[in-house]
């Protein structure tokens, strides 16, 4: 991991009106960013840095901005975004530090029905995102579409199909895995919100009194299920997050068959960034939309 410059943490401190902070810590956990926690004499604030040409954290700055926006702060918490610079090479970004330890998912489960339910009663009436953004290191186009499916497919489904190895999966095979999300799709009325993006067990979290926490966001206006979909993939969430999160969004049928659409937009995305067993998984979902 790369150490902090005393010009970056001198511009922190200098954008902050502190001191030289009492003490940098490293923390570890993430591939793509690296991360420290910050402490002054008062106060303690988590520091994400990128050394990437693409502006990574403008994305995320601008993510966590807009959930915050749409979050009832009994239930649930988006880290809160304090700055935003770039120094030299790096784009550094200020967000609070939140204690948080392990504890029952009531909140976390409610808190996101809630910012979904927000978000859709006063959504821009057409699905995608305004600005270009990320979803781990891979480009997610930015651009609307005023139906889910066109949204799904060409903005979503068609960039990572297009970057998968043909060796894999050939250009007739792509095409009719399209036509048949579009068919499964075709009957089903999504419920445009603000979703998270990406959310799985790394990026959830509770606080000490109970309530949920949501990071790491990669966020867009889609169909409220890509989340709860993606919650399924990896695991990590419980009944009681379900229970909640239903009591507000009721599941809607034909939501075990869109699991497997929806998560295989991040399935396609593990295969392009890692490769490996991931295209082989790629396959397996492609046999299973097929005979959904």
């Amino acid at each position: 991991m790369e150490n902090l410059s005393h010009i970056e943490v001198s511009e922190i401190c200098h954008r902050l009106g502190n001191n030289y902070p009492k003490s940098i810590t490293q923390v570890y956990g993430g591939n793509i960013h690296n991360s420290w926690q910050i402490e002054f004499k008062n106060k303690k604030f988590f520091l994400k840095r990128n050394k990437r040409q693409k502006k990574f954290l403008k994305f995320e700055e601008y993510c966590l901005r807009n959930l915050q926006a749409n979050i009832n702060e009994e239930n649930l918490t988006i880290p809160k975004v304090i700055l935003y610079l770039e120094v030299l090479d790096a784009e550094l970004l200020v967000m609070e530090w939140i204690d948080m330890q392990n504890g029952d998912q009531k909140k976390l489960g409610k808190g996101l029905g809630e910012m979904h339910l927000k978000s859709h009663e006063s959504n821009p009436k057409k699905f995608g995102c305004p600005v270009e953004g990320f979803i781990g290191i891979t480009k997610q186009e930015r651009g609307w579409e005023k139906n889910w499916i066109d949204c799904f497919i060409n903005l979503r489904i068609e960039p990572q199909l297009s970057s998968i190895k043909n060796n894999f999966l050939d250009i007739k095979t792509k095409n009719i895995i399209k036509e048949k999300i579009r068919s499964e799709l075709i009957t089903h009325q999504p419920m445009n919100a603000l979703v998270h993006g990406d959310l799985w067990s790394g990026n959830k979290g509770i606080e000490e009194d109970g309530k949920g926490v949501l990071f790491d966001p990669a966020s867009w206006w889609a169909d409220s299920e890509v989340d709860i979909a993606m919650t399924r993939l990896f695991g990590g969430f419980n009944n009681e997050f379900y229970e909640e999160y239903h009591k507000i969004i009721p599941l809607k049928q034909g939501f075990k068959k869109r699991v497997f659409i929806y998560n295989f937009y991040h399935i396609l995305n593990h295969a392009n960034m890692f490769g490996g067993s991931y295209c082989h998984q790629v396959q397996d979902y492609v046999k299973k939309i097929m005979t959904l």
